[in-house]
This record gives C-alpha cells, structure tokens and sequence, in this order.
C-alpha cells in the first residue's frame, strides 16, 4: 500500500529555516517527486519537484531560497527552506508520480511563517 509521511514543518520566524521530509513506501518505480503548498483558502500549487534522474523545477516564488533534494536509497524526499516569508505559510504536501499508477499524496505538514 502506498504511502508518504511528511514531517518537519513548524512555526518559523520570517527569514528562518526549515527542513522537510518526505518518506515514501509501497510504490515502484517512481518518475517523479514534488512539495506543493496549499495556503488557506488558495489552491495548492507546486513549490517543488524532482525526477529520478536528480532534474529539479521550482515555483519562481522559491527559486534561490529551497531546494529539493531525494534521496532514493532511504525513499525519501527533502525540501530545504531558506529565507522564509509570510507568504511561504500553508500546509505542503509531498506527491508521488509512479510511472505506471496513479499519482499519491501525504496528508501534509503546516509551515506557519510569521513576520
């Protein structure tokens, strides 16, 4: 059975960091790895992905401050955050791309930044 467990979020001072991460199990073959954000009352958008090849693509809102990072061995997936902004506050969420099933999500974790 698939699944992914996020951890690491908490509550941030603006311009802190914080560390992500995302253990994933009972999926073969994933293609690709991503961190997206949900704040309230908004969509959830991509921050974040990854393929297994190392390739990464940012949201522009988070280029030059987190970097996405996997590593295969442990199933895991890392989101590194620098320089958090308000604007960085909301629950995110990691997701699986298997490259024969359906796409899974981890019930997320809340970043909370405050200015």
């Amino acid at each position: 059975q698939a699944q992914l467990v996020e951890s690491g979020g908490g509550l941030v001072q603006a311009g802190g960091s914080l560390r992500l991460s995302c253990a994933y199990s009972g999926m073969l073959q994933i293609k690709n790895m991503g961190w997206y954000r949900q704040a309230p009352g908004n969509q959830r958008d991509m921050v974040a992905t990854i393929t297994t090849s190392g390739s990464t693509n940012y949201a522009d809102s988070v280029k030059g401050r987190f970097t996405i990072s996997r590593d295969n061995a442990q199933n895991t997936v890392y989101l590194e955050m620098n320089n958090l902004k308000p604007e960085d506050t909301g629950v995110y969420y990691c997701k699986a791309e298997p490259l024969y099933s359906m796409s899974y999500w981890g019930k997320g974790t809340l970043v909370t930044v405050s200015s």
